[in-house]
C-alpha cells in the first residue's frame, strides 16, 4: 500500500443508506487520499429519501450517486479496492465476491436508520445518528499514520475502528 490514493468500497446489503453515506462522507473528508464507492450484495435500487436529507443538510454531494450491486467492482475492469468495509451486520455475514488485489477488510456495523420507522423526526435523528458513527469512524480512519503502519498494524487499526 505504498500509493498516494487509496480505493475503498463500503458495502451493505441495500446500498441504500448506510454505505451511501458513508461513500459520500469519505469522497468529502478525504478527496486527497481516498477514493470512495458503495455497493450492496441486494441493491435496493434507489438510495432512501432519508440519507439524500441528511447528507444534503450537511452539505455533502450526492450527484451521481445511485445504488448499485457489489458485483460492479468484482468485474474486469472494476477499480482495484485497497479496503472493502461492511457497514450492516447483513452484509458482514454474506459471502462476498473475491475482490481483485486483495483488499483489507472489516466491518463496521451501523444500524440501519430506516429499520424502526417512527415519526418524521424520529427517522431524521436515526439518520443523524448513524452519519455521526460513520463520519467518526471514517475520520479515524483518516487520522492514521497509513505510511508507517504495516499491513497487519493497519488491519488491526481497520478493526477497532468496528468497534468505536
Amino acid at each position: 500500500m505504498t500509493m498516494s490514493k487509496y480505493n475503498i468500497l463500503f458495502i451493505c446489503t441495500g446500498n441504500s443508506s448506510r454505505s451511501i453515506m458513508a461513500e459520500a462522507i469519505m469522497n468529502h473528508l478525504g478527496p486527497n487520499r481516498f477514493v470512495a464507492y458503495s455497493a450492496g450484495s441486494q441493491p435496493a435500487g434507489q438510495i432512501k429519501q432519508g440519507a439524500i436529507d441528511c447528507l444534503t443538510r450537511n452539505q455533502l454531494s450526492t450527484e451521481g450517486m445511485r445504488s448499485k450491486s457489489w458485483s460492479e467492482f468484482a468485474q474486469h475492469g472494476a477499480p482495484v479496492m485497497d479496503f472493502v468495509i461492511t457497514v450492516c451486520d447483513n452484509a458482514a455475514g454474506e459471502v462476498c465476491p473475491v475482490w481483485p488485489g486483495q483488499p483489507m477488510t472489516a466491518h463496521w456495523g451501523v444500524e440501519d436508520p430506516g429499520r424502526h420507522g417512527g415519526s418524521e423526526t424520529e427517522l431524521a435523528k436515526s439518520y443523524w445518528d448513524s452519519f455521526m458513527k460513520l463520519h467518526r469512524r471514517i475520520s479515524i480512519l483518516l487520522s492514521l499514520p497509513m505510511d508507517k503502519l504495516d499491513r497487519l498494524a493497519l488491519q488491526q487499526e481497520l478493526q477497532k475502528i468496528g468497534l468505536s
